[in-house]
């Protein structure tokens, strides 16, 4: 791969991208990542802040980190390419593959589409609300989770909203998705998202981690979580994130994702007619936010709009898209929307501090296109 900061114009863009980096440690991320791919492959990476408190050292550029909801982009391809081969039918009802499975106070499988497990209009009810994901993160560090164990805690619960009356983001959408691949695959997910997407793009730090696996696999800066903004940092590198699944346990770099969602969007993974279909939004009652099939949209300052994902868990958050010119930015932070608040419940804040990537996302598309 070309480095596009042999010479002064890609010295100026990597000081963009470390002035946006900036901008997220001076927000108390610990560290920040990035890396800003344009259509022709040529990379620009820049690190910011501190990989690791105990040592001081800098985080690595480009380093391995863990991308929550960016999974859910990867299972989405996978789906999309097992509609392609007429294995699964969009608009079909997941009961037809999962006959038996899902079902609760409210909840008809035969009702749910395989549409609406993908843009999360499907009315499932959540499971992360009920495993101590904001209270007890370092108690549930270590505890390993099945996607069936997350499925019986979804399903003890009612549905929240008819299906296809409004859309709720909803993990459990995506936890239902991967059972589905591994029921008409007959394979294990992690297997199809390596076969299908990973080994095909060449993209050595990115994978699925197995049963039990807790460490980071390759160099990476340390993820590190605290209840409030009132407490110290604490290491949480070390992770079982089996509960997180399909909906958000893979583990990547910036450069990497990159290259994945400009794939995704090029043809290279999916046929032009799945790309339509995936770009089909609904709306998610924010202006111009909308959300696909595992990607959502986010208007431009400068015009036009960008796709990806984002992803957040207790160490960790990224933020994957690409934009018109086929452009991809990557940022990553070294915690968790809630940990950068004194009061982790107040939603505007944490709306606040979320918007702090999409606003670096937005700020090196732009300025790449001014």
């Amino acid at each position: 791969m070309k480095d596009s900061t042999n010479n002064s114009a890609s010295s100026a863009e990597k000081e963009r991208v470390l002035t946006a980096l900036q901008s997220l440690v001076d927000e108390d991320f610990p560290a920040a990542l990035a890396t800003v791919r344009d259509p022709q492959g040529n990379t620009t990476s820049a690190v910011a802040g501190v990989g690791n408190l105990e040592t001081g050292e800098a985080p690595p550029l480009d380093g391995e980190v863990r991308i929550g909801s960016n999974t859910k982009t990867f299972v989405a391809v996978v789906i999309l390419q097992l509609v392609q081969e007429g294995k699964i039918t969009l608009d079909e009802p997941i009961e037809t593959y999962l006959p038996g499975l899902i079902h609760g106070e409210g909840i008809d499988a035969s009702k749910i589409t395989v549409r609406q497990l993908l843009q999360h209009t499907s009315g499932l009810p959540e499971y992360t609300d009920y495993i101590g994901l904001e209270d007890k993160v370092f108690e549930n560090r270590d505890i390993y989770y099945s996607p069936r164990d997350l499925i019986d805690i979804a399903l003890t619960h009612p549905a929240a909203f008819e299906p296809g009356s409004q859309f709720k983001y909803t993990n459990t959408n995506y936890i239902v998705l991967s059972l589905l691949a591994e029921k008409v695959t007959h394979r294990p997910l992690a297997e199809q998202i390596t076969q299908r997407i990973i080994e095909p793009l060449g993209l050595s730090h990115t994978y699925y981690p197995g049963p039990g696996e807790e460490d980071i696999r390759g160099t990476h800066p340390h993820g590190y979580h605290r209840n409030s903004s009132a407490e110290e940092w604490k290491d949480i590198t070390r992770m079982d994130p089996s509960w997180a699944g399909g909906a958000g346990a893979m583990i990547s770099t910036p450069s990497e994702l990159g290259t994945f969602i400009q794939a995704t969007f090029n043809g290279t993974l999916l046929t032009q007619d799945s790309i339509a279909e995936m770009k089909k939004t609904v709306d998610t009652g924010q202006p111009n936010h909308g959300y696909g099939l595992g990607i959502f949209s986010m208007p431009l300052s400068c015009g036009g709009e960008a796709w990806g994902h984002n992803g957040g868990l207790p160490g960790y958050v990224t933020q994957n898209m690409v934009g018109p010119d086929g452009t991809t930015v990557t940022t990553a932070g070294t915690a968790w929307g809630p940990a950068l608040l004194s009061d982790p419940t107040d939603r505007a804040a944490l709306q606040q501090k979320q918007k702090l990537m999409s606003d670096a996302v937005d700020s090196l598309m732009c300025k790449r296109q001014g």
